[in-house]
């Protein structure tokens, strides 16, 4: 196959954004429909390098191609939506039937999501894997609320410590997600806000006691139905086919729970602001990372 064909193919993946398995069956049909239609335009008297001039121009743009493709495979199926829904559920079920007070049940919970999430990194992320790395992160968030509750001289040294750990170790998974796609990265973000206004709605300065626990008690039911609706969001999300319906189906969602948490009363207008600039961001940072990861070419 000449060059350029070879980079506009190259060219159609990397803006393709599906499934591994799906783009490689997809781009293996493209290039077959290539080579077909190199082999007719070469027969009736076109020389190789016109033959391929002659492919591009008739296919038009990789990105419009690449589009156009994403449209009709991005759609995912309805077991794929349950799939991703499924980590959101689970937290749900924790909250509304009021199991999170049992060790056991969190331990049960979280071994599942970090089983699941390790099962969908090694077949390569697919879709559905998303959300549940989202949750698998609960374990770092853990950790940096209870170092909180250090004695002052070694929360000097464990703090810092810990946000230049957890920094880097960030960067790496997120650009790691952003290589297969920044939305599904912003979708696998999507909870951290949301949790964080319920942390702040429970107990704003961080020194969990007996109190806060009654107040996570009388939160329960509301919890749960976070957790629900963002698991209708998620299945929303994977059945839809255009980005930027996903796009406005994920935004929407989270602004909208920071709104319900402000109107009624949980959440002061400081933190308020600071969750909605995080909802922000939370698509702005993967977009930009994405743009800088493919300037660099890494």
């Amino acid at each position: 196959m000449m060059p350029v064909l070879n980079d506009y193919l190259e060219s159609v993946k990397d803006n393709l954004r599906l499934d591994p398995s799906e783009e490689r069956e997809v781009i293996q049909e493209l290039e077959t429909h290539f080579e077909d239609s190199l082999q007719e335009l070469k027969e009736a008297g076109l020389s190789e390098e016109e033959a391929s001039r002659t492919c591009l121009r008739l296919l038009g743009s990789a990105k419009m191609i690449a589009r156009q493709i994403y449209e009709v495979h991005s759609q995912g199926t309805w077991q794929q939506a349950a799939l991703a829904a499924m980590p959101h559920l689970l937290y749900g079920l924790l909250f509304a039937l009021n199991w999170w007070q049992y060790t056991a049940w969190q331990a049960v919970t979280l071994a599942l999501v970090l089983t699941v999430a390790g099962y969908g990194l090694w077949q390569g992320k697919p879709t559905w894997i998303f959300p549940w790395l989202g949750y698998s992160l609960l374990p770092v968030v853990l950790v940096g609320l209870l170092l909180l509750y250090l004695p002052k001289g070694w929360s000097w040294v464990a703090i810092p410590l810990y946000i230049l750990l957890t920094s880097w170790w960030l960067y790496h998974l997120l650009v790691q997600a952003i290589k297969r796609d920044w939305l599904l990265t912003s979708s696998m973000l999507l909870p951290i806000p949301i949790i964080a206004g319920w942390v702040l709605a429970v107990e704003p300065g961080f020194k969990f006691t007996e109190q806060s626990l009654e107040r996570v008690y009388d939160f329960a039911p509301s919890i749960g139905s976070s957790f629900l609706a963002l698991a209708l969001t998620i299945v929303a999300f994977v059945r839809l086919r255009q980005r930027w319906l996903r796009t406005v189906t994920l935004s929407l969602s989270g602004l909208l729970a920071m709104v319900a948490y402000y109107a009624d009363g949980r959440l002061s207008l400081s933190a308020f602001l600071i969750l909605v600039l995080a909802m922000v961001g939370l698509f702005l940072v993967p977009a930009l990372l994405e743009r800088r990861i493919r300037n660099s070419g890494t």
